[in-house]
């Protein structure tokens, strides 16, 4: 029998943000010392770093995400509200319009927040480096692994100190990659004589324009969120709304294959007023302006199918973004981050070797990875023009989906169900059931 980890000493994790974050709460419940490294310059307070372009957009965040912020931050909401998040009942602040009509409001008891994301990271960011064992080094990115003599085990990594121009190495029993979608992993393992990363991709050119607008705090709208998302193919652009803190309004819209709103200001109100929700465009249209027109482009969902490797060094895992990217759109990778976090948090709990740490890890992971993907895949292959391996009974599914949200917009119970499945509470498979079955195929 292989020995348990007994090296449990240090760890390093590769990426400040809200990946690294997350998966260093996790680790400090294990570890002496850990130490989080990374690229850009981070100051203590809300930002939206060089190395961050999505960041500026608008965020949400499932219930299934917020059980575990407020399970591993006890006083989280508090944080939130001190701070001017807003706070509402996830399905009675609900303003969606899809399907030719609004879903249903229903009482969920399930407290939902709206903030920005740089609000969110800095929360987050606070309570973990406030932690005694944990450690931020900023300005210094990550230039390769270290590894043993064999190629078999990392040791650590090498970086570049940006203030004192120096080539560090910090070695560690234990690595973990949460740089994002840019991770560098499939690289440097290669360069220790590792396989190509097995890696699947769904090419989806997906963009979305923000603007931030001052918000009339006697609105009433300012305790809800808004959004509409097409009934595709037929429609491909969607666009949202959230109340955010400084009593302001952060306004995202967007779309498939080419829909995009402009940088220009008349064009993005023209955009915003094509949209079946009308009061996107009576906020945007009647609040004054705060920041600049940005403009963020997704072209292709990646995930990278580690769990497939013949060989993988002992020392290493690959954790967030890193691992699985898709279409931020519906809103879930800071959920799969969480449970990724959450996942490595009680497999670290139990009696396991290190050979087998990344192997058992990456399979734990793969069920939270491969739900997200099929569920935003399969709604990004209802346009033709969507690329990738289209998944058996795609067009079947997507139909009983459309009527699905179609039953949400005049049935109470059927929303509460779907609500709970959207923010990853619930199986689909509760939405399966005969009664609710038979709720959905009849909705007109």
């Amino acid at each position: 029998m292989l020995p348990p980890l007994s090296n449990k000493h240090h760890a390093i994790i590769l990426g400040g943000s809200f990946a690294g974050l997350m998966t260093a709460k996790a680790l400090s419940h294990h570890y002496k010392k850990v130490t989080i490294i990374e690229k850009d310059k981070v100051h203590r307070h809300p930002e939206a770093r060089k190395g961050q372009p999505h960041t500026q957009h608008l965020h949400g965040l499932l219930p299934a995400a917020l059980n575990i912020l407020n399970d591993y931050f006890p006083g989280f909401y508090d944080d939130v509200t001190n701070n001017g998040g807003v706070t509402n009942d996830l399905g009675l602040s609900m303003n969606w319009y899809t399907h030719g009509g609004y879903k249903k409001n229903v009482f969920m008891g399930i407290t939902g927040i709206s903030l920005s994301r740089p609000l969110l990271e800095h929360i987050v960011r606070e309570r973990v480096l406030a932690m005694p064992n944990i450690t931020l080094i900023d300005n210094t990115p990550a230039k390769a692994f270290l590894s043993s003599s064999d190629k078999q085990h990392v040791t650590g990594v090498l970086v570049d100190d940006k203030q004192s121009g120096e080539t560090k190495i910090y070695e560690a029993d234990l690595v973990i990659d949460c740089t994002g979608r840019g991770s560098q992993t499939p690289k440097w393992l290669k360069q220790l004589g590792y396989d190509e990363v097995p890696v699947t991709e769904v090419k989806i050119d997906v963009t979305y324009t923000t603007r931030v607008y001052k918000r009339n705090p006697e609105d009433e709208r300012g305790r809800w969120w808004i959004a509409c998302t097409p009934e595709a193919p037929k429609e491909r652009r969607n666009g949202a709304v959230f109340p955010i803190e400084g009593n302001r309004w952060i306004v995202s819209v967007g779309g498939w294959h080419g829909e995009k709103a402009a940088t220009d200001e008349t064009e993005f109100l023209e955009f915003l007023k094509t949209l079946p929700n009308t009061n996107i465009y009576d906020i945007a249209s009647k609040s004054e302006p705060l920041s600049d027109i940005i403009q963020y482009k997704y072209p292709v969902s990646i995930k990278r199918n580690y769990e497939k490797m013949d060989r993988f060094p002992t020392g290493l895992l690959v954790l967030g973004d890193a691992a699985s990217s898709f279409n931020p759109v519906y809103g879930q990778g800071i959920s799969s981050t969480c449970m990724q976090a959450l996942a490595l948090d009680k497999l670290l709990s139990e009696n396991i070797s290190e050979q087998k740490l990344a192997k058992t890890f990456f399979k734990r992971i793969l069920n939270i990875k491969d739900k997200l993907w099929q569920m935003s895949t399969d709604e990004d292959f209802r346009f033709p023009e969507t690329t990738g391996t289209r998944p058996f009974g795609i067009g079947i599914s997507n139909k009983f989906v459309s009527q699905l949200h179609r039953a949400t917009n005049s049935d109470e119970t059927v929303c509460y169900a779907f609500l709970r499945v959207m923010g990853l509470l619930d199986p689909p498979t509760k939405l399966m059931r005969p009664k609710m079955l038979w709720k959905i195929l009849t909705a007109k």
